[in-house]
């Protein structure tokens, strides 16, 4: 029994669902198209799911960049005072800052109630890419699922050889889409929306490399993982190209380079 599994149940019942619905339509029960828009729908439900954390994490962010000058001004005035008073003075004034700014102390929460649903996402298709029951998903549907192909390649295949050419030009295509979505996203739209001005070179230098490793661990994982958990991929890096590019356009963060640009 693992921690992850209401979650991943939950999701499985997602996924049960839609097989339900589309095959009830007339769609072929074990088609591989029918099991994408099945991945497809779990995508679109956990993100949807997620959108209120996304707008508090956008509204942190123009939060801090509005503060960001009177914080700044703060360190200047106490840099060289290090007595105990001094100290407790500048905490109190900064506390007081994030206050009148709005900043919430859990900025970071919504990444960290995001880790959990991704681990629990990659469980539920490696486990019924292999057949194995979760949740709503029993045998028999983990079994169409596994047994189910994507342009001739089975969804529960791994790696990038093995079965031909076919199988590593599916394989290479979806793991090379996800990169490619995932670079973008990051190099044009999320990069340009923060504000590095006063971040150390350290993180500035680790955040300017962040979308090309992030392109590469996947073009790696998609060697070992189910083609399943590709497509996924490709689904929920093609979203949040499409989110990032909204919050680019029409809620850049003030001081950013995304803010000039739009202003212009």
């Amino acid at each position: 029994m693992s921690v992850l599994d209401p979650l991943s149940h939950a999701l499985a019942s997602v996924v049960a669902v839609t097989h339900s619905g589309l095959t009830s339509l007339g769609a072929d029960p074990a088609s591989g198209l029918t099991w994408t828009l099945c991945i497809a729908a779990v995508v679109a439900v956990v993100r949807v799911a997620l959108l209120p954390l996304v707008v508090h994490g956008v509204r942190q962010a123009h939060a801090a960049a509005r503060a960001r000058p009177q914080l700044q001004a703060l360190q200047e005035r106490f840099r060289k005072r290090t007595d105990p008073e001094s100290l407790r003075q500048m905490m109190s004034q900064r506390r007081q800052i994030a206050a009148d700014h709005r900043m919430s102390r859990l900025g970071c929460l919504p990444l960290v109630v995001q880790v959990p649903v991704w681990l629990a996402l990659y469980h539920l298709m490696a486990d019924v890419a292999s057949g194995v029951a979760v949740g709503a998903m029993d045998s028999g549907l983990a079994a169409s699922l596994s047994a189910a192909t994507l342009l001739g390649v089975p969804l529960a295949g791994r790696g990038y050889l093995g079965a031909g050419w076919e199988h590593l030009m599916v394989v290479a295509g979806l793991a090379g889409a996800a990169a490619l979505l995932t670079y973008a996203a990051h190099k044009y739209l999320v990069a340009p929306n923060t504000v590095t001005s006063d971040v150390p070179e350290a993180l500035s230098t680790a955040q300017q490399l962040m979308p090309a490793l992030s392109a590469v661990g996947l073009l790696v994982a998609g060697g070992v993982v189910p083609v399943a958990l590709l497509v996924y991929w490709v689904c929920n890096s093609t979203w949040t190209l499409t989110q990032s590019a909204i919050v680019w356009r029409w809620f850049p963060t003030p001081g950013s380079p995304a803010a000039t640009r739009v202003r212009a």
